[in-house]
């Protein structure tokens, strides 16, 4: 199967649209839509929404893309369109969250480590200091500089979403994930994938990457599932 469904192509048309405007029209969409840190300047409620379709580069968008666009037709079919979409947005809306509970369990953290005093200074200048490619050598300083000047943005979390709610729905079909070159059940590859977030995250793996956001977005599309009792459906 891969019959295009139309919330999956909808959502697919959304992302795209959302990322020719970054490229193609002359504002800063990217600071503008994607989720800055509550307590910096730059944050926006709205962002919490905007950010899940926007993507950093075309490579970001390629594979969040194909995800969906092959795994979410199958979920789509099963849940249908409108617990489809619940689904898909509850997960990547539950990943921005996710991602800035972490965020402000780091600022905390940080806080304790630099003082109101170093707070004020990255409040200042840490802004001008990261759109020069530099940081603070300070590794307090750096690290709560990307917290309160840092986005985030992607529809990873949505993805994630669709592939646990997948997994949960169907835990035994065998899936070919690229580039290995064995199938693998739907159920080990959604715990993988789980693990491998969390993994990272804690250990400051693959800087850049919103790990907790990919778990918050699994973790709320198995929950849908469970929720509307679809763990039978095969």
């Amino acid at each position: 199967m891969n019959n295009l469904t139309d919330t999956v192509k909808h959502l697919i048309i959304i992302n795209v649209l959302f990322f020719l405007a970054t490229m193609l029209l002359p504002f800063d969409l990217h600071d503008l839509f994607s989720r800055h840190f509550p307590l910096s300047d730059g944050f926006r409620p709205f962002q919490i929404v905007t950010s899940v379709f926007m993507h950093a580069n075309f490579q970001h968008l390629l594979f969040n893309m194909l995800g969906l666009y092959f795994l979410g037709p199958y979920v789509e079919h099963t849940l249908g369109p409108k617990r489809f979409l619940i689904m898909y947005l509850g997960s990547a809306i539950f990943a921005v969250i996710a991602s800035t509970g972490v965020n402000f369990i780091e600022y905390y953290y940080l806080l304790d480590q630099i003082g109101t005093d170093g707070l004020e200074k990255i409040k200042s200048e840490g802004l001008n200091v990261l759109a020069q490619n530099k940081n603070y050598v300070d590794p307090g300083l750096a690290k709560m500089n990307i917290v309160m000047h840092g986005t985030s943005l992607g529809a990873s979390g949505g993805v994630y979403g669709v592939v646990a709610g997948f997994a949960a729905m169907f835990p035994n079909l065998k899936l070919m994930l690229f580039p290995l070159p064995i199938p693998i059940k739907a159920k080990y590859l959604a715990i993988g994938m789980v693990v491998i977030g969390l993994v990272s995250g804690i250990g400051g793996l693959q800087q850049g990457i919103g790990h907790f956001a990919h778990v918050g977005g699994a973790i709320a599309g198995f929950l849908f599932i469970v929720y509307w009792k679809k763990l039978r459906l095969r």
